[in-house]
């Protein structure tokens, strides 16, 4: 083979339409996304495009988004990407009028005047739709130094109803009578000039996700500015998610860290004051004040439990212990017959000694007891089951709201945002999150890593 560089091989270049695809793996999801019910669902709420007469329609711009997430993509502009692939474009067209009544095919091939070129809008066009998400009304009541949530316009709060349709598939396919709500906001840093600045001093968004653990997946999330503190409007955002649970959900459970401790959420779940699900058991962390700390003080040594864990069936203590505390906030003691609320301690022996005459600011909470010194953790709940039990059930929460946001924000396009209005990066947060996730062959599944990688991964496909 004569060299036609450096490296002993040459390009050449097919002069025909071969109809191939490096995208294989997107066409589960778009089958997925039409046995879901996702386009239908699309097709019935969302009302941006729907209110004219021509160009694309609301479920080709979504789908052709989500696809985008699926795909690797990070940006509006990656959508140049999947349209340049001449065997996707190919089903992709042919498939889009899938379920439509014969009227209805009619009208869609009615909103073009002239020859349609693309099969997935152009960036300029997806612009322009998320733009509709914004709304000016509520933009205009924004105060300095405050946090502030706009309120979702009715194309966002259509949106939220989409989503809710898809955890309906969801719980059709796989019934669960129990949802486990884990609760946690995740920062999303920017170098938007409308974005705001966070308690890390740089700007950024901090979206709420509440993730349904027996489920895996993400039941509700809410997309608020970087200044949001992490424990505002909590309860509202709780809400709403249980709001969104399909039916047959009978139970719930919600787990959240400090952020959560707040006595209108605690009193919502504890006294029943949700009609549908009655009484939320919880387990919520606690901040280490110094009311709180007192309290663990007159804990005495001997209740102190060695906190263990069960590795291969065997019981190992780990470097923790725990106690009950005799813990009564003021809030929770001006009903004579309100709800008990347990609250549970956890300390860890410091095993670094103090240097004389150096006192160091530790980054965590710390008590002495005795000569020793020990990093502490604190828990509030209304189960009743052992605290050790408590405090792993309560623990099986963390690291997965990490992943989740890290899922979001790097390997879909969460953390590339693609505004400076607000509404419109609502709805790019928003459609991001149904992720379509079947069971996929293992070639078909890695085809769908990352933009550019699939044809390496599946290999070549025609598609005639």
């Amino acid at each position: 083979m004569e060299a036609q560089g450096v490296l002993p091989f040459r390009y050449e270049k097919e002069p025909t339409a071969s109809g191939v695809t490096a995208l294989a793996g997107l066409l589960p999801y778009v089958e997925l996304g039409v046995v879901s019910g996702l386009t239908d669902s699309m097709r019935r709420h969302l009302r941006v495009c729907s209110m004219q007469d021509q160009g694309w329609t609301d479920a080709q711009v979504v789908m052709a988004l989500v696809l985008l997430n699926v795909a690797g993509g990070d940006s509006v502009d990656d959508l140049r990407m999947l349209e340049k692939d001449e065997g996707f474009v190919k089903v992709l067209r042919r498939v889009e009028l899938h379920g439509l009544r014969r009227k209805e095919r009619r009208e869609q091939e009615r909103r073009w005047r002239k020859e349609r070129k693309r099969a997935v809008p152009s960036p300029s066009v997806v612009f322009r739709y998320l733009s509709a998400f914004d709304s000016p009304t509520e933009e205009a009541k924004r105060a300095a130094g405050h946090a502030f949530i706009p309120a979702a316009n009715e194309h966002l709060q259509a949106l939220g109803r989409v989503n809710e349709d898809f955890l309906r598939f969801v719980q059709e396919r796989s019934p669960q009578r129990q949802a486990t709500l884990d609760q946690d906001t995740s920062l999303v840093e920017t170098y938007k000039r409308e974005a705001l600045f966070c308690y890390q001093g740089c700007k950024a968004y901090q979206p709420m996700t509440t993730y349904w653990s027996e489920q895996d997946i993400v039941a509700h999330s809410e997309f608020r500015d970087g200044n949001v503190p992490a424990n505002y409007q909590n309860l509202r955002a709780l809400q709403e998610t249980l709001d969104a649970l399909p039916e047959g959900v009978i139970k719930v459970c919600f787990r959240g860290d400090t952020a959560a401790n707040l006595k209108e959420l605690l009193r919502y779940c504890a006294e029943g004051q949700s009609e549908r699900f009655g009484v939320i058991e919880f387990a919520i962390g606690v901040d280490i004040t110094a009311e709180f700390k007192r309290a663990v003080a007159e804990v005495e040594e001997m209740e102190w439990q060695p906190l263990e864990r069960e590795v291969d069936g065997h019981r190992v203590k780990t470097e923790q212990e725990w106690a009950e505390v005799c813990f009564v906030p003021n809030w929770t003691a001006q009903r004579k017959e309100g709800p008990d609320y347990r609250y549970i301690a956890i300390r860890e022996l410091l095993k670094q000694a103090e240097f004389p005459g150096l006192q160091a600011q530790l980054p965590f909470p710390s008590m002495s007891f005795g000569e020793r010194q020990y990093k502490v953790f604190g828990m509030v709940t209304n189960r009743d089951i052992p605290g050790d039990k408590l405090i792993w059930w309560h623990r099986a929460r963390c690291g997965k709201g990490e992943e989740i946001h890290k899922v979001m924000k790097d390997d879909l396009a969460g953390g590339h945002l693609p505004s400076g209005r607000f509404g419109a990066n609502a709805a790019w947060w928003g459609i991001m999150g149904p992720r379509l996730q079947p069971e996929l062959p293992h070639e078909a599944a890695g085809a769908t890593r990352g933009m550019g990688t699939q044809a390496a991964e599946s290999g070549p496909i025609w598609i005639y």
